[in-house]
């Protein structure tokens, strides 16, 4: 905080806009088709969103994942102020959930807009919560998360979140043309 003359005090800098992470929905195909204009999103990510029908093919595909209770994607909103719509800003995924099975894989990506500004490593932060919350009495035990190693940006954000380096893994094109880095969180 800072004090001001007059003996006012105010803080040094104003809130941070909140994120939420909710459900894909049908409406968000728009907005998903011009975040993917993005040449550096393009370069990271696997899907082939190229158009608006495109964008909703693959936001049906989020939500089938929800339905079949394996895959859950989460865009991730940002508001600045509560109850406000908010900009969507990226997307966290926990993916490969077998009920039973002790670990399961996380993925996210970001805005080009939002980059910088630790969408990322807050996003994944309220993921692991939630997944480790909502999945701990399944057996959930470990979160793993995967990135070319060339993609710097994608390990200091693993790290900020306290995923520990594992190993690395030799590339497996086409899905993983590069060598890439296994990071790991274990529950709490």
């Amino acid at each position: 905080m800072a004090v001001h003359p007059g003996g006012a005090v105010r803080d040094a800098t104003p809130p941070a806009p909140s994120l939420l992470l909710r459900p894909w929905s049908p409406a968000d195909a728009v907005d998903l088709a011009e975040l993917y204009r993005d040449p550096a999103l393009r370069r990271w990510t696997s899907s082939a969103v190229d158009d608006e029908a495109s964008a909703a093919r693959w936001i049906r595909d989020q939500r089938r994942g929800w339905e079949a209770g394996d895959r859950f994607g989460f865009a991730v909103v940002e508001t600045q102020a509560p109850g406000s719509e908010g900009s969507l800003v990226g997307h966290a995924v926990l993916k490969n959930v077998t009920p039973g099975a002790p670990s399961a894989e996380v993925g996210y990506w970001t805005a080009a807009q939002a980059r910088g500004r630790a969408v990322a490593p807050r996003a994944l932060q309220a993921l692991t919560d939630w997944a480790f919350t909502t999945f701990a009495g399944e057996g959930l035990r470990r979160l793993e998360l995967l990135h070319q190693v060339d993609n710097t940006a994608s390990c200091r954000v693993a790290q900020k979140c306290r995923y520990e380096p594992i190993r690395l893994l030799p590339a497996a094109p086409p899905a993983y043309p590069l060598d890439g880095h296994l990071h790991r969180e274990h529950s709490p």
